[in-house]
């Protein structure tokens, strides 16, 4: 094989996997981002005072509203590690709204 035969020969076996390299690299898949934790709530059994409490994570720090089929309901404020809890409030069923999110509580038998 004279020398310019071989050159070509060398240039073709190169250069294919570099032409292959970007179209490989588009099939592999893309890792998903890690998924934001789902918020929840839940409420204790009842207490010996016949009250009940909640608590919750994985929700946004800030304000958020609770609401309770009892009619008790207002503002708690969740906290920097996306946590609350409410103390002592009436046995309900309660749900928990914060942006245009709402979180049902478990835990509720009624």
């Amino acid at each position: 094989m004279n020398r310019h035969t071989r050159l070509l020969a060398l240039t073709a076996l190169v250069a294919a996997p570099l032409a292959a390299a970007p179209t490989a690299l588009a099939a592999v898949p893309q890792s998903p981002q890690a998924a934001v934790p789902a918020a929840t709530c839940s409420v204790s059994g009842v207490l010996d005072n016949g009250k009940v409490h909640l608590s919750g994570g994985g929700f946004t720090p800030g304000p958020a509203y609770v609401h309770g089929s009892a009619g008790f309901g207002g503002t708690v404020e969740i906290a920097q590690n996306g946590g609350f809890q409410i103390m002592n409030v009436p046995p309900a069923q309660y749900s928990l709204r914060q942006g245009g999110e709402l979180t049902q509580c478990s835990g509720f038998n009624g």
